[in-house]
C-alpha cells in the first residue's frame, strides 16, 4: 500500500556537462563523487561564511546530476551558482515543470525516472507526469520528517546556521574528507575544534499556533521547522543554545532518532 501526495512546494535543478561533478565537489559539503544512479545524497550549499544557503537531496540519472530543493530557494540558487561557472563545461537548468516530486509512505514504487529513499518506508519520487491523486497531504510528510531529525532550511532561514548546528554532520550531509568547497575552511574549524554551542533539539510545544521558520524560541534559538502533532501541540526542529536548552525544565525535549 502506498500513500502518495505532491511536494508542490520543491523544485529541481539539472546539472550537466562534462564539469558538472568536478563544478558541484566544489560548492557542497557532501562528496558527490559517492553519487551514482543508484545511491542519492543529502548535501548543502554554504555561503563563505560556512553558513547553510540551503540543503538538497542530489541524484543522477543519464550522466546528469539533479538537485531537489525548495521552490523558494531554487532561483537565488541558479544565480549565485552560475556566477561560479565561468568557463567550465556546466549547464544548469530549472526542470521543475518537466519533472515532479512525489512524497512516498509505503512500499517503494517502480518505473519512475527515480525513487530516492529518505528512510525506511518513506521514500522521494521524482516523476515524468504528474500524478491526480494524493492520500498524504504535505504537512504529514513534514512531520515525519521533524520527528527523523531531517531539516529544512528555506528562504528564511538561509545562512542562519552551520551544517553542525542542524545536525547535518550526524545525519551525513557532511564529508570531512572531500578537499575544498565554499565555506569549508569554517565548517571544518568547528568539527576538529569542537566549537559548536548551538545545535538542533527536537522539542514537542503546547500550542495551536504553528511557529514559522526563523521565529524565536523561549529566547535561546530559532525554529527550523515545525508541524502539528496529531496528538495535540506542535513539533519543531529548533537550534538552540546546548546549555540553555538542556536545563531550561519548560521544554519538553524529544529524543532524536541518531546520535549526535
Amino acid at each position: 500500500m502506498k500513500n502518495i501526495t505532491k511536494l508542490e512546494s520543491f523544485a529541481v535543478i539539472k546539472v550537466s556537462g562534462n564539469d558538472a561533478e568536478t563544478f558541484l565537489q566544489g560548492q557542497f559539503t557532501n562528496d558527490v563523487r559517492q553519487v551514482t544512479a543508484e545511491q542519492s545524497q543529502l548535501s548543502a550549499w554554504c555561503s563563505s561564511k560556512g553558513r547553510i544557503i540551503v540543503n538538497f537531496r542530489l541524484f543522477m540519472r543519464d550522466n546528469a546530476y539533479y538537485i531537489i530543493l525548495p521552490d523558494d530557494s531554487i532561483a537565488f540558487m541558479l544565480k549565485r551558482l552560475q556566477m561560479y561557472v565561468l568557463r567550465a563545461d556546466v549547464k544548469l537548468e530549472d526542470v521543475s515543470d518537466k519533472l515532479s516530486c512525489l512524497a512516498v509512505v509505503g512500499d517503494a514504487p517502480e518505473n519512475n525516472f527515480a525513487v530516492l529513499q529518505v528512510e525506511t518506508g518513506r521514500y522521494l519520487v521524482v516523476v515524468e507526469a504528474d500524478v491526480d491523486t494524493y492520500d498524504v497531504d504535505t504537512g504529514k510528510w513534514e512531520l515525519l520528517n521533524i520527528l527523523a531529525g531531517l531539516p529544512q532550511i528555506v528562504a528564511a532561514t538561509a545562512e542562519a546556521f552551520v551544517p553542525q548546528m542542524v545536525n547535518f554532520n550526524a545525519i551525513g550531509g557532511v564529508s570531512f574528507k572531500k578537499g575544498c568547497y565554499t565555506g569549508q575552511e569554517v565548517v571544518a574549524r568547528m568539527h576538529y575544534l569542537g566549537t559548536v554551542k548551538r545545535r538542533m533539539f527536537l522539542v514537542k510545544l503546547d500550542t495551536a499556533k504553528l511557529p514559522q521558520p526563523g521565529d524565536e524560541l523561549n529566547g535561546i534559538g530559532k525554529i527550523v521547522n515545525a508541524q502539528a502533532h496529531p496528538d495535540g501541540g506542535v513539533v519543531v526542529l529548533a537550534v538552540l543554545k546546548i546549555k540553555e536548552a538542556e536545563n531550561d525544565k519548560a521544554l519538553q525535549l524529544m529524543e532524536l532518532p541518531y546520535k549526535l
